[in-house]
């Protein structure tokens, strides 16, 4: 497990987190934050790579392939989110109104695809832990952009989870051989979570980012603060990521539907 958090080194412009060229920390993607001041552009242009960009907040144009659409997203907590997925070569140009904040994932993907444009009629959401299972302890809303269901062209998942204050998610702890990282936002700069990965405990912050090759995995926000963070996996050549998750033995039994019933007897 890495965390890796540059907080007061952001700058406006496009940030890397994790760069292939020079250290991919065995994720096989491209992930950063790309900060744009009111009148801002900014142009991709990946020759060899396919590349999702998730609006974290603000006014955004997004246009390529002579086509242009809006995207205004306040924040992440009270607002669904857009998120444009191209396939290499796909000359895409960000025009900001006001100040934005974006995600951005890329990774090496041979076959071309015609770009998609997420919008918040088409994300889609899970309301997991919303009977109570665990006391409420597990709430959380799942969004998915797109997965090997959805788009099998693509080499990589993306999707958000809005992470309720100190509840849990990635829970009960899992792995899958596939790696993933998590960007991590609070609804206030100050708020902080905890995750737990490879018997390591790292304390979770507002845009960091998490890096998770092996091992069981979950993580908390803490009381008062709600966690967003955006979840990444990248395909494993012939092992592609099928909402396949090998929960912890130990934990296991936590999924059945009185596992804590036991705290109201005697």
């Amino acid at each position: 497990m890495t965390y890796l958090n540059p907080g007061s080194f952001l700058r406006p412009g496009y940030n890397a987190y994790i760069d292939t060229a020079k250290n991919d920390y065995g994720t096989q993607m491209d992930v950063g934050l790309l900060i744009l001041e009111p009148g801002d552009s900014f142009r991709f242009h990946e020759e060899d790579k396919e590349i999702a960009i998730l609006l974290w907040s603000g006014s955004v144009t997004y246009a390529w392939g002579g086509r242009s659409e809006e995207a205004v997203r306040p924040d992440c907590f009270h607002y669904e989110a857009y998120c444009l997925h191209a396939g290499r070569g796909e000359e895409i140009t960000l025009t900001a109104r006001e100040r934005s904040e974006l995600y951005i994932q890329k990774t090496v993907n041979e076959t071309p695809f015609p770009a998609v444009f997420y919008t918040p009629e088409t994300v889609q959401t899970q309301h997991a832990g919303a009977n109570g299972e665990l006391l409420g302890c597990m709430r959380r809303e799942i969004k998915t952009f797109f997965d090997y269901d959805n788009a099998p062209y693509s080499n990589m998942v993306l999707g958000e989870v809005l992470n309720f204050p100190g509840k849990w998610s990635s829970y009960p702890p899992h792995h899958h051989p596939q790696p993933e990282v998590y960007f991590y936002r609070f609804d206030h700069p100050d708020g902080f979570g905890a995750g737990f990965a490879n018997d390591e405990i790292y304390r979770t912050g507002h845009n960091g980012l998490a890096i998770i090759n092996r091992g069981f995995h979950s993580q908390t926000a803490a009381p008062g603060y709600a966690m967003c963070y955006a979840w990444g996996i990248r395909h494993l050549e012939g092992d592609p990521w099928k909402k396949t998750r090998i929960d912890d033995p130990e934990h296991a039994w936590l999924w059945k539907k009185d596992a804590n019933d036991h705290i109201f007897q005697g």
